[in-house]
């Protein structure tokens, strides 16, 4: 069937109001129709304007008055209920503002003398553009149907278009695009309680059934790989690992890590020899480290290589021997000793390997470990698996600072091999993309740590070797511009603070307009979707993660096909 033949110059729902000024900067001015409560902040409007259908976003609703005495002296309780009704018709009125978003052409009326020529001149389906005009006086407005939000969206096909949640006044489906959403970074935004990791969840398990890209998520708070407990409730709320048996592996950091009702695929340790002077460089907060440590890493380096960690760990710190005169000196195997040897000063030895010491305890951290996960997993992602890494009792910003950098750099440095290599010969086979998942992001993404990790290379450069990242926040005001800038889609729940709201809105066209929006969701129930993977800003309720939710994404049961351990340890060649 024609698609054009479902639009028609006449509304297909009752109009709320017609166009009465405005433009494309200062928004469009509709008069309302309607009673000012059938219509809320957000709500998707469209207006048909001859060949073209504006769509938009309602972004205030302000009363008026032709003759301000009549809306300070309450004429209705002085005049006649008919009289009165009509004072509110023309002299008293409500408009909405309107942000323009999309405009699409329809061409003429289907069965009108000018539609065939219309038609013959444009054989392709026309697709919404972004707004480049405004339009016509009194063109009527109604508010947007399922088939316009299909038309802009898109309908879930279980494939690529996934369900994200619902338009707030009629509950249509709104939908983003998992292929786009994974080209670009992303973040997830919004306070304290208002159901960050529920979203991400949802987010996810659509990734993981679409198999858009191999996702690599760092579970600093144990709430995505194993089953959880809600705060709110205190019902169980289902781990993605239980969920995609056969798809997402489970790591444990440390041997011996444990979950309740799920056991890890397998456990992460780290060897001493993977850690670089660049790992410890990024926790330099953390670990209050001196000005000195660059150079003394640096003569570490250089004289042990990849054992540097190794040795300076084994070496006594303060240890001395004492002459037949008397006198005490370094002792051959002490840190001092060693400064001297590199030409170090002692005092910044010493105090380096102090504290160090806090990375040198990691029961993860071992000078070699039975198996090498860290390229186990890497093999994993490559092959299409997901990777949860739960931190368990390791939920520290030290630990999840250190193991998360160190990973992501291993990382980047294998998919830039791999692109290389398909770049060279595209018989090697393009690498398939990657996703990284980040929760606490300023952590590791704010001013002073994003020139040291690897995660604002990622940022600014990954995307054209098929990695990109995933951001959950709940401050992305401390996160650094210049990474926020390469955000493609972002989606943010409710925020209190005003630094926050314009962070999520930085470099945003309408920025001024949806900073209201964003401020007055209803907490736990309500975000605004805006950016790459979805055609304009829209404020939705977001999709429940429940028992309904599951049925809906995996069918009867809500679980992918269940293998037994021995078929999932043979998978993994264990």
């Amino acid at each position: 069937m024609d698609q054009q033949a479902n639009f028609s110059n006449t509304p297909q729902q009752d109009s709320i109001g017609y166009v009465v000024g405005g433009g494309l900067q200062a928004n469009l001015q509709v008069r309302l129709s309607v009673r000012p409560q059938d219509i809320q902040e957000g709500s998707f409007v469209i207006i048909d304007s001859g060949n073209w259908r504006f769509y938009g976003l309602v972004t205030d609703i302000f009363l008026g008055a032709t003759d301000p005495r009549f809306a300070d002296e309450q004429s209705e309780r002085r005049l006649p209920a008919n009289l009165a009704s009509l004072l509110h018709g023309q002299t008293l009125f409500t408009n909405l503002s309107v942000l323009p978003a999309l405009m699409l052409e329809r061409g003429p009326e289907p069965g009108s003398a000018e539609y065939p020529e219309w038609r013959k001149a444009n054989p392709e389906e026309k697709l919404p553009i972004p707004v480049k005009t405004v339009p016509s006086h009194h063109s009527e407005v109604h508010l947007a149907d399922a088939g316009d939000i299909a038309q802009i969206f898109g309908e879930e096909d279980g494939k690529t278009i996934y369900k994200i949640g619902e338009t707030r006044e009629q509950g249509h489906a709104v939908c983003i695009d998992l292929e786009k959403f994974v080209q670009r970074s992303a973040g997830i935004f919004g306070a304290t309680g208002t159901g960050k990791s529920f979203l991400t969840r949802v987010i996810l398990a659509g990734l993981i059934k679409a198999d858009q890209a191999s996702t690599l998520i760092f579970d600093m708070h144990n709430e995505y790989g194993p089953d959880d407990i809600s705060s709110d409730t205190g019902e169980n709320v289902p781990g993605l690992r239980n969920k995609f048996p056969t798809r997402v592996r489970l790591v444990g950091l440390g041997a011996g890590t444990k979950f309740t009702g799920t056991q890890a695929d397998f456990t992460l340790e780290i060897s001493e020899s993977d850690i670089t002077a660049e790992d410890i460089l990024m926790l330099t907060e953390e670990l209050n480290l001196k000005e000195t440590t660059s150079s003394t890493l640096a003569a570490l380096e250089d004289q042990y290589h990849e054992n540097w960690f190794h040795k300076f760990k084994k070496m006594r710190s303060n240890a001395t021997v004492e002459g037949e005169d008397g006198k005490k000196t370094p002792a051959p195997d002490s840190v001092a000793a060693w400064a001297y040897q590199a030409g170090i000063h002692p005092a910044a030895a010493e105090g380096l390997h102090s504290k160090l010491n806090r990375v040198f305890q990691k029961p993860y951290i071992n000078p070699d470990p039975a198996a090498d996960t860290l390229t186990e997993m890497i093999k994993q992602l490559e092959s299409g698996k997901h990777i949860v890494l739960s931190f368990g009792k390791f939920a520290t910003d030290l630990d999840y600072l250190l193991v998360t950098n160190l990973i992501t750099r291993r990382i980047r440095e294998a998919w830039e091999r791999k692109t290389n290599a398909f770049r060279g010969d595209r018989n090697n086979g393009e690498p398939r993309p990657l996703v990284v998942v980040v929760e606490e992001a300023h952590k590791l993404l704010n001013r002073e740590m994003a020139s040291q990790t690897t995660f604002s290379t990622i940022a600014r450069e990954m995307r054209k070797y098929y990695v990109t990242l995933l951001i959950i926040d709940q401050r992305p005001s401390q996160i650094y511009d210049e990474v926020m800038s390469q955000l493609g889609t972002r989606i943010s729940g409710w925020l209190g603070d005003e630094d926050d709201i314009n962070a999520v809105l930085s470099g945003l066209a309408g920025r001024s307009a949806l900073r209201g929006m964003l401020a007055h969701l209803q907490p736990k129930e309500e975000v605004l979707i805006l950016g790459w993977g979805v055609s304009m800003p829209l404020p939705i309720r977001s999709r429940r993660y429940n028992d309904q939710f599951w049925q809906e994404l995996l069918g009867e049961g809500g679980t992918l096909e269940k293998k037994s351990r021995d078929q999932l340890n043979a998978e993994l060649g264990f």
